[in-house]
């Protein structure tokens, strides 16, 4: 196994999509639909790497959750890919800001992700 990676979308489909490509690759994922159940996956489970959707239509956006992680001990230094259907660049300089590890735009291809993931883990 190449590591764990948790997939945070709330398209159910594009949660099936990327899970699918990244265990063909050899990693093992997690999923959840919005920021509060990705935070109780990563207190039940160690995770190498978060692929976040930055548009969640719940409560707690990506952004929001991700600047959340940075001030945990335990998730400070997770290694943060945020996916979004923007591309401003404000959106992009607000990622860096928080301490993402990349930003990919949607529509996007699996093999990009895929590629993007084994770069940051260097797997």
């Amino acid at each position: 196994m190449e590591g764990r990676i948790l997939i945070v979308d709330d398209e159910a489909y594009l949660r099936r999509i990327l899970c699918f490509k990244l265990e063909r690759a050899g990693f093992q994922t997690f999923e959840a639909p919005s920021a509060e159940a990705a935070e109780k996956v990563l207190e039940e489970h160690e995770v190498d790497l978060m692929l976040l959707d930055v548009g969640l239509a719940t409560p707690t956006n990506g952004f929001d959750l991700a600047a959340r992680l940075r001030q945990n001990a335990r998730t400070e230094r997770l290694p943060i890919i945020l996916l979004t259907a923007r591309g401003f660049a404000s959106d992009v300089l607000r990622g860096r800001e928080i301490g993402a590890a990349g930003y990919i735009t949607k529509p996007f291809s699996t093999d990009e992700v895929v590629s993007r993931v084994r770069a940051i883990l260097g797997s």
